[in-house]
């Protein structure tokens, strides 16, 4: 089976057909082209839908992402996130395995059909130009012989007639007998060429021309060759993607087989609960007994007293507690809650103050790192003064140490109220070093929740009397408990790095380059125990020395 025996008289129609077979590979190219658009925008909007229902940052939203069917609801997005960026890979592998070979290969297609045809319409001229030639030579044989004939039939009339000379029927013989000469030479001619042509046609059908179209029968079959390896790349770029996707897709299964309703209702009741019993049963008030008392008809005082301790009948009485009944919001409404959360029940007080702590905890955390990020930077100024001025850095590194020390006693302040609500006090340790902070400002204050609380007439609690009953935590309390302890042993030496100007009660005053004994090692406050001589001890900030423990030694005593 070869176009070029077969299809030998059908060049226009190859010619179409080939033509045809460009444009469907630049069909299936665009349709590629626009599968890859459609993978890219459906990608994009699902990640965009991923976005629009992701909590935002610092928001209520966020707080709603504890329950577990929340949390799966968030898998689910970020999984979509990931099943989105498959479809961005196929798009990409769509375009690199596919369409780039494929507008490559389309352009030498062009040209290699543009070369196989041009051999072809060049084949084609030329039996053309051989053909008229044979039709050339072929009427001028056929002119000469009819001239041949002619010239012959009148010599035969002019040697017949008895009229004519001699010399005019020798002149009409001797053209006669040049008219068969040149009949004779178009013969030849004639024939000389028909083989000629004859010769080329045999070529242009048996050689030329199947030659031509074998190498545009090859071409075509590989158009068709390539046109389908590509659909089966089209499919593998799908295949390959489907095992990631079906793990997004098991990821979804995963997350909400986690979802747990026992823990979201466990949930429920910590962020709700209020720690407040239940009211106790109301005792009964009999109005049906008569008043046991004689009263003046014209007393107008008594009168008056007595309808003031007479109260009405289905009155609500005053002085109890409903903690389940719609709270008085006016409260909050005149002013910002107040900085100790003593606007929320006791549970809802602990967990506010807990979280407060954490995140002061976490901002001294920062504080503190970038504090030993300045101190390395300063020691490395120090060695190689050509990288910087050591001066430098001092302003930032007080700055800092300021900013340790602001939160520190922020920190304190919130864990004291912490403590109030959980029913503890702090360790005897940390009670010693607050004691001294606490003098340069405002005491903290320990509300008695059960105190500051009184019922409003439509039931709710207010907190007008918080401020009145707070406690103050002095440190004259905990000086005579500090010095009645025997003496730590110490546990190590330090040396101060920096100067440290000990104002405040239970703190001690140190000198750069001082060598002191260590009696506690800091329990994660920021404060180490240190000790002079006998009657000097006190505490430091653990970033102003340098500790060397004694492995051999003992701990020291700690409280709790």
């Amino acid at each position: 089976m070869s176009w070029g025996t077969e299809l030998w008289d059908q060049f226009d129609n190859l010619e179409k057909h080939t033509q045809w077979g460009i444009d469907i590979l630049e069909k299936y190219i665009k349709f590629v082209k626009e599968r890859t658009e459609i993978e890219v925008s459906y990608a994009k909007q699902l990640r965009n839908l991923s976005k629009k229902y992701q909590p935002k940052k610092n928001s209520k939203e966020e707080e709603e992402y504890r329950y577990t069917a929340c949390k799966a609801f968030l898998s689910t997005l970020n999984e979509m996130n990931d099943y989105a960026g498959q479809h961005e890979v196929v798009s990409e592998n769509l375009t690199s395995q596919i369409l780039a070979g494929l507008a490559r290969y389309v352009q030498e297609l062009k040209q290699e059909r543009k070369s196989h045809f041009h051999d072809g319409r060049k084949a084609q001229q030329h039996i053309e130009t051989c053909w008229k030639q044979l039709e050339s030579s072929k009427r001028r044989f056929e002119r000469d012989c009819k001239e041949a004939d002619r010239a012959q039939q009148y010599f035969e009339k002019m040697d017949a007639d008895i009229n004519v000379t001699k010399a005019d029927v020798e002149k009409a013989r001797q053209q006669a007998q040049v008219r068969h000469q040149m009949a004779e030479d178009s013969k030849a001619d004639y024939s000389s060429i028909l083989q000629k042509f004859n010769h080329e046609q045999r070529e242009y059908y048996h050689t030329h021309i199947p030659h031509i179209f074998q190498k545009i029968q090859e071409m075509e079959e590989r158009r068709i060759v390539r046109l389908g390896e590509s659909m089966k790349t089209y499919a593998e770029v799908d295949r390959q993607v489907i095992p990631i996707i079906g793990k997004c897709l098991d990821g979804i299964v995963k997350a909400a087989e986690c979802i747990d309703e026992k823990t979201d209702s466990q949930l429920v009741i910590e962020a709700y609960k209020s720690g407040f019993e239940p009211p106790g049963d109301i005792e009964f008030e009999d109005y049906t007994q008569p008043m046991k008392r004689t009263v003046s008809e014209n007393s107008l005082s008594n009168s008056r007293g007595e309808g003031k301790a007479e109260p009405k009948f289905g009155g609500k009485p005053k002085g109890k507690l409903w903690p389940f009944i719609k709270k008085n919001k006016l409260s909050l409404k005149l002013g910002a809650a107040p900085e100790d959360f003593s606007n929320l029940p006791p549970e809802q007080r602990r967990k506010k103050l807990q979280q407060k702590v954490d995140e002061l905890n976490k901002e001294i955390q920062k504080e503190m790192d970038q504090r030993e990020a300045i101190t390395k930077m300063k020691d490395v100024y120090l060695k190689n003064p050509q990288m910087g001025d050591p001066a430098s850095l001092d302003h930032k590194l007080t700055e800092v140490i300021q900013n340790i020390d602001k939160l520190r006693l922020e920190a304190q302040k919130f864990e004291a109220w912490l403590a109030e609500v959980e029913g503890r006090l702090p360790a005897r340790g940390e009670q010693r070093r607050q004691s001294g902070l606490y003098d340069a400002q405002p005491a903290p204050t320990v509300n008695n929740c059960a105190q500051a609380r009184e019922s409003s007439p439509d039931g709710s609690y207010t907190e007008e009397q918080s401020q009145e009953s707070e406690v103050k935590v002095l440190a004259t309390d905990f000086d005579d408990e500090f010095d009645d302890e025997e003496p730590l042993p110490a546990i190590g030496t330090c040396k101060a790095l920096y100067t440290f100007d000990g104002q405040n009660e239970g703190t001690i005053s140190v000198v750069e380059g001082e060598t002191l004994y260590v009696i506690e090692e800091d329990k994660g406050d920021g404060w180490t125990r240190i000790r002079r001589n006998e009657d000097e001890e006190g505490y430091v900030p653990t970033s102003y020395v340098e500790v060397y423990l004694d492995k051999n030694a003992k701990g020291a005593k700690t409280y709790i």
